[in-house]
């Protein structure tokens, strides 16, 4: 009976680790803060808490006081902690996000295998590796189908940060700067050349009055970019 109830244990703590490997592993390919090592410690260190709390209710309480549920559910909030330290503040947005969900996730995987529930377990890696993988190639082709590829070409005084003026106008309208190339004049003016996507709401004339606000500018052309 002993030796039945430890390999559950070891079975359930070995699971753990193995499906939060497996999410690691992908966070890993995309040279995530957050990888291999740190999914599978979390996924193992939630079923290990879970187990506990269930043997702490079944010897220390004897099935008649404590509450194993709460314990666990501090990983649920302590896992927060833990996610903010991979989401980073870049330019305009905000970067780990995605990696900082897997990690709650992946605790809560913990947890479910901790208490017995495989099935929900494995179901919702396979899910979570779905919407890693397949997600964001069908994102990517929903924000193409909905953008425009164009390019703007900026003639502009030359002096210092100018381009990152320039830069900054287009993150704040959500435009994604695909390609710049510099063109230098002899007239202390310089060319800069945007090879852009445009959200399918941006009008030409809205980032032209942008632009124009830049001290400097001396001309603004837009024109399709080249398949």
């Amino acid at each position: 009976m002993a030796f039945e109830h430890e390999l559950t244990i070891f079975f359930r703590l070995f699971l753990a680790a193995f499906l939060g490997g497996l999410i690691g592993l992908q966070r890993e390919s995309e040279n995530k803060a957050a990888g291999l090592k740190t999914h599978t410690l979390v996924a193992l260190g939630s079923c290990l808490i879970m187990l506990t709390s269930i043997e702490i209710f079944e010897t220390v309480g004897r099935g008649f006081i404590g509450d194993p549920a709460r314990i666990a559910a501090q990983v649920v909030s302590g896992i927060g902690f833990l996610g903010a330290g991979t989401i980073l503040r870049s330019g305009f947005g905000v970067k780990g996000l995605t990696t900082a969900a897997s990690l709650w996730l992946v605790a809560a995987i913990g947890l479910a295998v901790g208490i017995g529930s495989y099935f929900a377990s494995i179901v919702a890696t396979a899910i979570i590796f779905v919407i890693l993988l397949a997600l964001p190639r069908f994102g990517e082709k929903v924000k193409f189908s909905h953008s425009h590829i164009k390019t703007i070409e900026i003639v502009i005084a030359d002096e210092p940060g100018q381009l990152g003026k320039i830069s900054s106008v287009l993150g704040e309208m959500n435009i994604d700067i695909r390609k710049v190339e510099m063109v230098e004049s002899n007239d202390h003016v310089i060319k800069f050349i945007f090879s852009v996507l445009f959200p399918h709401h941006t009008k030409e004339e809205e980032i032209e009055e942008r632009l124009c606000a830049i001290n400097g500018i001396k001309q603004i052309n837009f024109s399709k970019a080249e398949d």
